[in-house]
């Protein structure tokens, strides 16, 4: 079942960009690798400016298909979900990103088509 719209999806990007950039510092990321407590805030950042240039209700500069944006999201999940793995994060660092990629990709997962019945 797929109920996230993007009407939804749009107002939930800014506040998710903020957490990244936030979340890190707030949560003392970085114990077992240093790039646990950057790699967010910068994912963030152009998170931040994905949202900005998206073709949605929230985007200020419409230029970004919000196909591109999603396919941008399912990359930026899949990443998270790698980062652990790739980069040897454990404890809370290996937690934060897996819980973070988890999320995004089942958004994703239940984003609903453009087009589609209340799509907006």
């Amino acid at each position: 079942m797929r109920f996230v719209t993007k009407t939804i999806h749009a107002w939930i990007d800014y506040p998710v960009a903020l957490a990244l950039i936030a979340l890190p510092f707030l949560l003392g990321l970085g114990t077992s690798h240093p790039l646990a407590l950057t790699i967010s805030p910068v994912v963030g950042l152009a998170a931040f400016a994905l949202t900005i240039f998206t073709d949605h209700q929230t985007g200020l500069v419409r230029v970004l298909p919000y196909k591109v944006h999603l396919a941008v999201d399912l990359c930026v999940g899949l990443l998270f979900l790698a980062l652990p793995f790739v980069l040897g994060f454990s404890g809370l660092d290996a937690a934060y990103y897996w819980l973070n990629g988890a999320a995004v990709v089942t958004v994703i997962g239940l984003s609903k088509p453009e087009g589609t019945a209340l799509s907006a």
